[in-house]
Formats: C-alpha cells, structure tokens, sequence
C-alpha cells in the first residue's frame, strides 16, 4: 500500500496508540535528556537524566549554579561529559535572557529559531529538531536513526544521514505539535521493536507498504 506522511502516521497510531513521547515530567528534563542521549543509548542517558533530577529536580536554577565539575560528573553517565555538559550549561545560560519563557522565545526568534539553537554548543540537527518539537511546539520532523531505517524499509533511497532525510520530509500544515510529538515516539518504539534484528520488520503491520514523499 501506498502510503503518505499522513496516513503512515495514521496507520502507526491506530496500531500502536499513543506513544506518549516524550517520556518526561517538565521541558527541562526533555533538554537535559536531548542532550544525554546524543550518540548514546536510552539506559546510559536515564542514568544521567536521574542524576539531574535528584540534585536538581530540574529547577532551572539549580541547574545553572552547578559548578563544571559538579555539571560533568552528573553527565558522565551518557559519556561524552565534557562536550554534554557544556551544552547543558549553555542552552539553560541563553534560556535565561528570555526569563526562562519559550514562548518569548519563540515570539523573539520567529523563524530564526532553529538557527538560534544551531549556534548553541552541543546542539546539532536531530537536537534541534527534538528541541523545535517538545520543547517550543513547532511541528518538525526529527529524521534520526530510526526514522531514517523506517523510511528505508518503506522504499525511500540513499537514507546515509540526517539530511538526506531531512531535506526529503516536511510535515503537513496541519500537522500539530502533538502530532509530531507522537509520530517521533511512535517511529522510535516501532523501532524498538522491529529493527532488532531488522528481519522482524517483515512481521509488521507497514510489511509491503511504501511511503510517497
């Protein structure tokens, strides 16, 4: 079957419900856990996100008055601790000239904002994706790892990097942020589930589908 962005989100949905992405109480622990699970597996990065939430309970200030030495042992467990917590330190440092408001954000920055985060430290293109989508509600779709393995499988060629997915997808207008939200779990548990081994795909409910970009 042929299938459109749309209908291969409404096809995921009605088999798996909702994901329930991303799985965190407060924005804040979503950008701490979008930077802990870069190049990353989810068991280290919850390691590292628990940590944040018993010294910080992700209060913006507390995260910002850790020293470096503080920050890097809290992130140690995702590895990569120097480069993460610099990272860490400096979108919660930029948040706070829009008083902690991602709303001000976005009304400030306007189209500008995906850029904005770029020149951040530690925030490349599936980051800021993630960061557009769950943290500043903009509908975006995040071509990571599993996106891209999906897409192969349903006919979409020379998936070798983020771009090359990325530049090929743009989500619907109508599109809302919680869908996006969704679809972004939903491609990710699917994943989970059928990607190891990748034979297991053929056992799914998209087995013989294509997707038309």
């Amino acid at each position: 079957m042929n299938l459109t962005i749309t209908e291969l989100y409404e096809k995921m949905h009605q088999n798996m419900g909702n994901s329930g992405w991303w799985p965190a109480e407060s924005k804040a622990e979503i950008i701490v856990g979008a930077i802990m699970i870069q190049n990353t597996n989810w068991r280290n990065a919850d390691k590292a996100v628990a940590g944040f939430r018993k010294q910080t309970n992700f209060d913006l200030n507390k995260i910002r008055q850790l020293t470096t030495e503080e920050l890097q042992a809290l992130v140690r467990p995702a590895g990569f601790y120097k480069n993460k917590s610099r990272a860490v330190a400096a979108i919660f440092t930029w948040l706070l000239q829009y008083d902690n408001d991602y709303q001000q954000v976005c009304q400030v920055l306007g189209p500008k904002l995906r850029q904005e985060l770029l020149k951040l430290h530690g925030i490349g293109d599936e980051t800021a994706d993630v960061l557009l989508t769950y943290i500043f509600e903009q509908p975006t779709f995040i071509s990571d790892k599993y996106a891209r393995v999906l897409f192969t499988q349903l006919g979409v060629p020379n998936l070798t990097n983020y771009q090359s997915l990325a530049k090929q997808v743009k989500l619907p207008a109508d599109f809302t942020s919680t869908a996006a939200q969704d679809f972004h779990g939903l491609i990710d548990e699917f994943g989970k589930i059928y990607f190891h081994p990748l034979t297991k795909f053929q056992e799914s409910f998209l087995a013989g589908d294509q997707l038309i970009l």
